[in-house]
């Protein structure tokens, strides 16, 4: 039974988001805006104590036996008053008195019996008045004579045995007359002319046992344009007297549903000849026999209803007279259970030809041998086409099969559930307007080469879902590049794995369903250049092996380049890893469905692009710990999330940021308080998540905050440490450059000519004999080189340690004699090595040169005169040879240090 229109104005009322305040704490009305909403609260008097500006009073549902008008009277301003189901037997003519701006007054399942011209006087602004189920069972006088604004009326379901509400014309603007369910046998002129001045646009006389028509019955009303008599039991000649009784009337729509019309002539509806009908309703008649030209007086139809007939021929003449006709509605209108094909129903070739204007045409359900060569010839104008489990034997679609709707503009084709198991080549190719193609739930068992649909230039929407077996090439849907939305939810797909992709031609696609096909074999270019697919849907399949780090190549990114993909499914895959960068191209991704996995640990940014996803499912894996470095940034924008079902581990580290976001979040989680579960501890296992306490997870926050401080510090401190050992030598030497370049030290000038010897030699005591064996000859071999000796060539008188200062600034270069012996030698180590890396420092020169007569360690060479060889370029660093031979090498190398220039470091 339909709802009247107040509980559409509560539904609607009671959807907008504002606060819902309970105005009294004794009957627990609801008042939201303006609306009081006191049902279901058995209640036995109105409450009075709701806000005094309410326009809409819900009594519905509660034990009132009356309403009193005293006590509605400080709601003045209700326009809709509803006092349904109720046991209000008797309502007083001062309720709509003190109820000035009352519009809509529902009464129905209540106790009332009699109405009396002074029950509704003072309503006079009343639209809609509902008195269904009641126990009315005649009216006397005029209970609706003030009633001039009255749209509805409704009183069905009550003991009224005759159609007179008034004894003068009333109800000038009345539409809708409800009489349903009442036991009104004759319809009476005398009984109807009270709507006289009335334009119904419906007539309800449905489940009566009405048995005549008086004359002129419906000539009395103004203007009648819809009538209905369903279930009425009128059977052939009694509809043929009715629709005479209907002749020159203003009716437009008849609706003569279960009425035992079990056969039609010609002169069925000859009455409905002078009348312009738009709208026929003859459903549920279990109609056997439609005979030629029985529609013939109906031009202006555009709308017929035939089906739930047994309707067992259809000539070529039935349809006859039918030429306006838009809509017709023939499902199970064919169903003669039988096991003889000779006397299941028939089809004549040409029974549509005279529906020239039809643009739907509904023929589920059937009992239909096949399509004949010319069956739908004539249908011009043919737009929808529903076939669905209409025929006993179509197999095989070949490219006759449609040929009689070569002339029709047809967008869509329905023909599920029909056990088509082949499509020939050029199948469709008559149907080139062609838009949505519906194939699903046949036994379709073929490879697919492309050619089945050729011809199909404006097709939009190919659904094959629901077939047999499948096969894809890379030609599958080569004819059809237009494609915008392709369904191959389980049609046996094992692998797709042809290249190229059988999407590859496919550019417009915005809707791919592969799921429910056990798929486990794809490549990563089967989606490639799909760049407008919006939804993908791949829940169901066998996935797992391609997004393993452990695959043979490394994960398959399958979902590369997809950039407007909103919406993708990926649903039982049994995945358990999920590589990092696999979602980074989705920017455009709305929702993603990830559930009834095996996913444990996310990887930390696998979300990070997400910023669009409104929607994320996760419910029924393995995870249990919802991280802020993985969920944070995709929990920004989410309206829905669905983590239901996941083993949870409820401790501070796994769950303290999510139950934090939970308590702050405005996203919708469903069943929060029941399937989001602790796992683990042993102590919180069962325990609801929502209800974690947090509390002792932030008092660990300032000791997190320390032990992050002391731990960088001593790490710090670890490293300065370690950098002094192995390389503060050299942080310390280039300091002290550094500090005598910023204070001004002067390079001194490089002429060789300002200095007195090339070269100062520094050696131990017990060198000296082989410094002075070969270094002399050096300087008889050139005579420009001169090297400051200290047994030679110290002045005599000066003290020793003056004369060396005063020798090393006199030199141009430094040597060091590297032995064993000079690095025990104390006045080396503590005056003269100090003095010329002193000098050489000073002057920022490169003017020290090491020799090497022995193979010393760095480590003992710093140990015992603060110097690495790492201070020094290379070709200031010799070594003694072993080999005699090779001697005159190394005084070439001597001269080359020797003769280079003193550049600064």
């Amino acid at each position: 039974m339909k709802q009247p229109l107040l509980y559409h104005i509560y539904s609607l009322l009671r959807l907008l988001p504002l606060c819902i305040v309970c105005v009294s704490s004794s009957n627990k009305c609801i008042v939201t805006h303006e609306v009081a909403d006191c049902s279901h609260l058995k209640l036995t008097q109105v409450p009075d104590d709701l806000p005094t500006n309410i326009t809409v009073l819900n009594l519905t549902h509660n034990q009132l036996r009356k309403l009193p008008p005293a006590n509605l009277t400080i709601y003045s301003k209700l326009t809709v008053l509803d006092g349904g189901f109720n046991s209000i037997s008797k309502l007083e003519p001062e309720l709509c008195q003190n109820l000035p701006l009352l519009k809509i007054l529902n009464l129905q399942h209540n106790e009332l019996s009699h109405l009396s011209d002074k029950t509704f006087m003072f309503c006079v602004n009343l639209t809609e008045l509902h008195l269904m189920s009641n126990s009315i069972q005649k009216i006397q006088n005029n209970p609706f004579r003030n009633q001039k604004n009255l749209i509805k009326l409704d009183l069905s379901h009550n003991g009224l045995s005759s159609t007179q509400l008034g004894t003068e014309l009333q109800l000038e603007n009345l539409q809708e007359l409800l009489l349903s369910n009442n036991k009104i046998h004759v319809l009476r002129s005398e009984e109807l002319d009270f709507l006289g001045n009335s334009s119904l646009q419906k007539l309800e006389l449905s489940s009566n046992p009405i048995k005549e028509f008086s004359p002129g019955c419906f000539h009395v009303i103004g203007k009648l344009f819809g009538l209905s008599l369903n279930n009425a039991q009128l059977g052939p000649s009694l509809t043929e007297k009715l629709c005479l009784e209907l002749s020159n009337t203003s009716i437009q729509n008849l609706s003569l549903s279960n009425i035992q019309l079990y056969r039609t002539s010609n002169t069925t509806f000859l009455g409905l000849k002078q009348t312009n009908l738009t709208m026929l309703d003859l459903s549920h008649n279990n109609l056997n026999v439609i005979g030629n030209d029985s529609f013939v007086w109906l031009p202006h139809l555009e709308y017929l209803f035939l089906e739930y007939n047994n309707i067992a021929h259809l000539s070529s003449r039935s349809l006859n007279g039918l030429f306006n006709v838009k809509y017709l509605n023939l499902k199970r209108s064919f169903t003669k259970q039988t096991t003889s094909l000779a006397s299941l129903p028939k089809i004549d070739d040409f029974s549509f030809q005279w529906l020239r204007c039809l643009e739907y045409l509904n023929m589920e359900d059937n009992n239909i041998p096949g399509i004949k060569s010319s069956m739908f010839n004539g249908l011009i104008n043919l737009k929808y086409l529903n076939l669905s489990n209409t025929f006993i034997s179509l197999q095989t679609l070949t490219n006759e099969t449609f040929l009689s709707l070569v002339h029709s503009p047809l967008r869509v084709l329905n023909l599920t559930r029909n056990k088509i198991s082949k499509l020939e080549s050029g199948a469709f190719s008559c149907l080139g307007y062609l838009e949505v193609l519906d194939l699903g739930l046949n036994e379709i068992e073929q490879e697919l080469t492309g050619q089945e649909w050729r011809g199909l230039g404006n097709i939009f929407e190919i659904y094959l879902s629901y077939n047999k077996y499948l096969q894809l090439t890379s030609n599958s849907f080569v004819s059809v590049p237009g494609l915008q939305r392709l369904m191959l939810r389980r049609v046996g797909l094992k692998s797709i794995e042809s290249s190229p992709s059988p999407f590859h031609s496919l550019h417009n696609l915005t809707i791919l369903d592969l799921s429910n096909n056990n798929i486990a074999n794809i490549d990563d270019a089967m989606l490639e250049g799909l760049e407008k697919l919006e939804i993908l849907d791949l829940q169901h399949n066998n996935l797992a092996r391609l997004w393993k780090h452990a695959n043979p190549g490394g994960p398959v990114l399958f979902l590369k380049g997809l950039s407007h993909l909103h919406i993708l499914n990926l649903e039982s895959n049994g995945f358990d890893e999920i590589p990092v960068e696999v979602f980074k191209d989705l920017f455009e991704l709305k929702s993603i469905n990830l559930g009834l996995n095996n996913l444990n640990i996310l990887p930390p940014s696998v979300f990070d692009h997400q910023m669009s996803l409104k929607s994320l499912n996760l419910q029924k894996n393995l995870i249990t710990s919802v991280e802020k470095n993985v969920f944070e940034p995709v929990f920004q924008n989410l309206t829905y999330l669905d983590m239901s079902f996941n083993p949870f581990d409820c401790t501070c580290e796994s769950i303290a940021w999510f139950v934090n976001w939970i308590n702050k979040a405005r996203t919708n989680i469903s069943e929060l308080s029941s399937h989001y579960i602790c796992n683990t501890p042993h102590q919180s296992h069962g325990f609801p998540v929502m209800l974690f306490d947090t509390a002792p997870c932030k008092d660990s926050a300032p000791f997190e905050l320390l032990f992050m401080v002391n731990t960088s510090i001593l790490l710090i401190f670890i490293f300065i440490v370690l950098l002094i050992h192995f390389e503060g030598w050299r942080i310390s030497f280039y300091w002290n450059v550094l500090v005598h370049r910023v204070l001004g030290f002067k390079e001194v000038d490089g002429q060789s000519e300002q200095f007195e010897y090339t070269a100062y030699i520094i050696h131990a005591y017990r060198d000296r004999d082989w410094v002075w064996e070969n270094f002399s000859p050096l300087e008889e071999k050139d005579q420009s080189v001169k090297f400051c000796l200290e047994e030679r060539d110290f002045e005599a008188g000066v003290l020793g340690l003056e004369a060396i200062v005063s020798s090393i600034k006199r030199s141009r270069k430094i040597i060091f004699v590297i032995t064993q012996h000079l690095l025990k030698d104390p006045l080396c180590k503590r005056f003269k090595v100090h003095h010329a890396v002193q000098q050489a420092i000073e002057q920022s020169l490169d003017s020290i040169i090491l020799v090497f007569l022995e193979d010393i360690p760095d480590y003992k060479l710093n140990h015992a005169l603060c110097l690495r060889r790492g201070m020094f370029k290379s070709h200031c660093i010799l070594t003694w040879p072993v080999q005699k031979e090779r001697i005159n090498a190394f005084h070439h190398k001597l001269q080359v240090a020797l003769g280079s220039r003193n550049s600064a470091y």
